[in-house]
């Protein structure tokens, strides 16, 4: 399996990992399954709050600010923000 890269690709792979245990019939029935849905409803927020953080990234630098000061908010370096935003 390679490493998910987008969020739509880690949503599928996440999709296929919750199927494949889903039809697990090794696992004890009596098992709760609460901790996998905390991890996936986290994920969910997780991809949403990075969409929203990518969205916000992007205004900024429509509106003239420097990758200097969106780094600084982000508290990593200008190269990392660019690297990671600037696509």
């Amino acid at each position: 399996m390679t490493l998910a890269r987008t969020i739509t690709e880690k949503e599928r792979a996440a999709a296929e990992i919750a199927d494949r245990l889903a039809n697990q019939h090794d696992e004890p029935q009596w098992r709760d399954a609460e901790p996998l849905r905390r991890i996936a409803d986290a994920f969910r927020r997780s991809a949403n709050d990075e969409a929203e953080l990518a969205k916000s990234v992007h205004a900024a630098r429509a509106d003239g600010y420097s990758w200097s000061a969106i780094a600084a908010m982000l508290g990593v370096s200008k190269q990392t923000a660019q690297a990671r935003y600037g696509k």
